[in-house]
């Protein structure tokens, strides 16, 4: 048997469910730009050394950040550029965070890719960019030698003053700052 149905209605009820969910997206889009100008502006004022961050341009999805290496560590006058991008569901995800500048480091692989836990599963919305750039800095000095990206980085970490020669050989420091070419030797 054969409804009566108006196509008219039935078009109106998707065109609304339509609107519903471009309005939450707009909505979770706009509760996003709102929590990353705020971290944007208690990164700028914490005056934390060693870190720092900014929106890529006019778009407040995609930071470029620095870290430098901590001192009294192999990485001690290094500096590293790394992208973040953040997901329109962040905070109940964690960015993508990628080292842009070479580096050497039993967690971080020659792509940039990171393995740091709490970049993946062990994400929580109470994180913050700051928190993320501190805890990367943290990494730079004290790697999980046990879970490593770069297998050859994760072997050489037990001789501190080997792993420092190979990096000033195959990744020299120029002037305090790491060179910041993409080429790797």
């Amino acid at each position: 048997m054969a409804q009566n149905i108006n196509p008219e209605y039935e078009g109106s009820a998707t065109h609304t469910k339509q609107s519903e969910e471009a309005l939450t997206k707009s909505q979770d889009n706009h509760a996003v730009t709102k929590r990353l100008q705020k971290e944007l502006m208690v990164l700028m004022m914490s005056g934390e050394k060693g870190v720092s961050a900014f929106p890529e341009g006019e778009n407040l999805f995609t930071w470029v950040a620095t870290i430098a290496g901590p001192q009294g560590t192999v990485y001690d006058g290094y500096k590293f550029k790394l992208s973040i991008n953040f997901p329109h569901s962040y905070p109940y995800s964690p960015p993508l965070v990628k080292v842009t500048s070479p580096c050497f480091h039993p967690n971080i692989d020659l792509h940039g890719n990171i393995c740091l836990d709490m970049l993946k599963d062990k994400w929580s919305a109470v994180y913050d960019v700051r928190t993320v750039l501190l805890s990367l800095q943290s990494l730079l000095a004290e790697p999980n030698t046990e879970s490593p990206l770069n297998p050859l980085a994760a072997e050489l970490w037990h001789d501190q003053s080997g792993y420092r020669s190979y990096l000033l050989q195959n990744f020299p420091v120029e002037g305090g700052k790491q060179l910041t070419s993409t080429t790797s030797k």
